[in-house]
């Protein structure tokens, strides 16, 4: 494992440079290329969300609220808890300004990406209506699509494994529990690790070959008390310590130019690293809301598009920033060797009267197990796409295998992985995005003219 981690870890130099120039340089061009309609039309994406334009007889499988839930449980997970901490860790607290940055331009990605999700829904093997990044890809660019489409898919079936979820929630549940000494002795930490992976594996397996329906019905349960609990728990820290609220603001803004940082790359590093940790968040670009998105019972591809850009601003701008006061008011970051979920461990312990890490500890969770089930579809769509339908649900089995594997690896080498696959699968998606802007700007400007006419 640590000689795929050394050449995994070569590797990312050379895609982060394609990743941040159409994460960072596409995300801009599209938020003014909207004239910036994603964030103009809040309220109207909530009252979509709620269902208020729903039409009887549409297209699709699961309303606007699950598929948004849906693609939320995938995001709003540990990247928000742990991949926060590695973030402030690995470039201090300023880095957080960056992946403020990063979702307000996610907002747009997810705008015109889930668009076109459901303007270019196709049908898989089976006949069932399918949407996402290989069907806008093939059907919006035709034959210069199909290799984009092939790669991506190749690459979601790495980049869309669970072992990030699994890796963090089981260094969780040893540093809580201590299970060695306070449940059984199994004669060091692989043994537990090992069961901890078997015992997620079972519960996943129990949910996801029921389909996308299942999965979505799951998530939508899950979320909403997954991320109140949370909510509440932060909550009682900031008025705690409302008095040093202003305060961290103000450390996350002076840092985020800090030219002298210790991480390398200076600026530019820090930089790179939010958008990383930005992109391990919320998934703009990764074009896997995309996927949720394009299965909504609707036949207004710009509505969907809307309701997902609603996705990063909960999942980064609101969730990622809660997590990251804690960490900053408890000084947690300014403890050694405290990388990935113990940072925040540290920070919610220290916060709320020793008693904050088994709290965090349920929310975990939560967090985890929404990502892990809502991951798998993704993996399935993408070997669907590659062969067939039939075919793509034995992904699931190799999906359940690496949750057992992933509990043991380092968090460095399931880190390193998911930042390359998730890069390799960026470009390709963000390159057909950039080229179909167009037809989801010619869209919206018919759609909102029947807004404004009271025609929808």
């Amino acid at each position: 494992m640590n000689q795929w981690n050394q050449w995994i870890a070569g590797l990312l130099p050379y895609t982060e440079t394609a990743m941040l120039v159409l994460l960072l340089g596409g995300g801009l061009f599209l938020a003014l290329y909207s004239r910036l309609k994603p964030y103009r039309y809040f309220k109207h994406a909530i009252d979509i969300t709620r269902g208020k334009y729903d039409k009887e007889g549409a297209t699709g499988e699961v309303s606007h609220l699950q598929a948004l839930s849906a693609a939320i449980a995938s995001t709003v997970g540990l990247g928000n808890i742990s991949g926060v901490a590695i973030a402030v860790y690995l470039g201090g607290p300023g880095v957080i300004f960056w992946i403020w940055v990063v979702a307000v331009l996610g907002m747009a990605i997810k705008y015109y990406s889930c668009s076109l999700a459901v303007m270019f829904r196709g049908e898989d093997s089976a006949g069932v209506v399918q949407g996402g990044p290989m069907y806008y890809m093939t059907r919006g660019l035709g034959k210069w699509g199909s290799p984009l489409a092939v790669f991506y898919a190749l690459m979601g079936m790495i980049g869309y494994l669970a072992i990030f979820q699994a890796n963090q929630f089981t260094q969780t549940f040893m540093v809580v529990v201590n299970p060695n000494e306070t449940l059984l002795d199994l004669g060091g930490a692989l043994p537990w690790k090992a069961l901890i992976g078997v015992v997620l594996a079972a519960i996943t397996a129990t949910v996801i070959f029921g389909g996308v329906k299942k999965i979505a019905q799951v998530a939508t349960k899950i979320v909403g008390p997954m991320v109140g609990f949370y909510f509440v728990a932060v909550a009682v820290v900031l008025v705690m310590n409302a008095d040093a609220i202003l305060p961290s603001f103000g450390l996350i803004l002076t840092e985020a130019f800090n030219l002298d940082t210790a991480i390398s790359g200076g600026l530019w590093g820090v930089i790179i690293l939010g958008a990383r940790r930005a992109m391990f968040s919320n998934e703009a670009g990764l074009g896997s809301a995309p996927m949720y998105h394009g299965q909504s019972k609707t036949d207004e591809p710009v509505q969907e598009g809307l309701v997902a850009m609603l996705g990063p601003f909960i999942d980064t701008i609101v969730v990622c920033t809660l997590t990251a006061l804690v960490i900053l008011i408890s000084g947690a970051h300014l403890e050694a060797e405290t990388n990935g979920i113990l940072m925040t461990l540290i920070a919610f312990k220290k916060s709320l009267f020793g008693w904050g890490d088994v709290l965090l500890m349920i929310a975990v969770t939560s967090f985890a197990l929404s990502t892990i089930l809502t991951y798998s579809y993704y993996g399935v769509k993408s070997l669907s796409f590659l062969t067939n339908a039939r075919i793509a649900k034995g992904f699931n089995y190799f999906y359940i295998l690496t949750i057992i594997v992933a509990a043991i690896a380092s968090v460095d080498l399931v880190v390193n992985l998911m930042d390359l696959a998730y890069s390799l699968m960026l470009i390709p998606n963000m390159i057909a995005v950039l080229l179909l802007a167009p037809r989801v700007n010619r869209a919206a400007k018919d759609y909102f003219a029947r807004y404004h006419s009271n025609q929808l």
